[in-house]
């Protein structure tokens, strides 16, 4: 008989509900629009929360008032491509997130507003190999995210104004998906979506309207997501480190 303790060895098939918690706006399009994509096709309903409007982002000339509202604008565009109409920022500043209290509270918020079975965010390690993953940002809502999911948005006891102001009942997420892990465990085949990820980035115009070889630099690199985790040869891949969290 299997122990009552015992955590799946792999991610649920199909959940009803998804949060993505990220820090910029396109951070979910180039690790996740695909899986995202997969995900909503079989009906499960997805919220995308961003932690920042990506104001400190862009390439050219654009003044940095305009910049954080066109990033807004983009990101519910490239949502759009994917299946995902409910968009949320919480408006932190660009480059300059820290692990707060607050900002710890505001995705607790989210996460019981939603009610997902399952989170996606950064992972909060720092990837040595891979340095450009690590941005202090998203380490920084990487660990905000899952201090948030384990322990406070199950304590009803934790930001105790949630559910005496808000009315923000206690969920308890069960697992969750770190994109950009080191450790990662888990392979999702995205080739036949591939093209709705491609134009999900596409959209955000600001980020990777200097990139001619977009589509061919995203594909190289998830087909060595695919060879390294033991999918068909030429088959594109999209990873996570899975947390059983429940």
């Amino acid at each position: 008989m299997s122990s009552p303790f015992q955590r799946p060895s792999g991610p649920a098939e199909h959940v009803e509900r998804a949060l993505c918690v990220l820090a910029h706006p396109d951070d979910v399009d180039f690790g996740s629009a695909g899986t995202v994509a997969t995900w909503t096709k079989a009906g499960t309903e997805v919220t995308y929360l961003i932690v920042t409007d990506g104001d400190a982002g862009g390439f050219d000339e654009t003044p940095r008032e305009e910049m954080g509202p066109l990033r807004q604008a983009e990101q519910r565009a490239a949502a759009a491509e994917v299946g995902v109409t409910d968009v949320r920022f919480l408006g932190y500043p660009d480059g300059r997130l820290e692990l707060t209290l607050d900002l710890r509270r505001d995705i607790s918020r989210v996460i019981r507003q939603v009610r997902p079975q399952r989170v996606l965010t950064s992972s909060p390690e720092r990837w040595w190999e891979r340095i450009a993953a690590s941005h202090p940002d998203h380490m920084t809502v990487g660990e905000s995210t899952l201090r948030a999911v384990y322990p406070d948005a199950r304590n009803p006891f934790a930001f105790p104004e949630l559910l005496a102001d808000e009315g923000l009942e206690a969920w308890t997420v069960a697992e969750v998906w770190l994109g950009a892990s080191p450790r990662a465990d888990h392979a999702v085949d995205v080739t036949d979506v591939v093209d709705r990820k491609l134009a999900a980035l596409r959209r955000h115009v600001t980020q990777v309207g200097h990139m001619a070889e977009l589509d061919e630099f995203v594909t190289g690199w998830m087909r060595q997501n695919g060879r390294a985790h033991g999918l068909p040869e030429g088959r594109l891949a999209e990873v996570f480190h899975v947390v059983h969290t429940a």
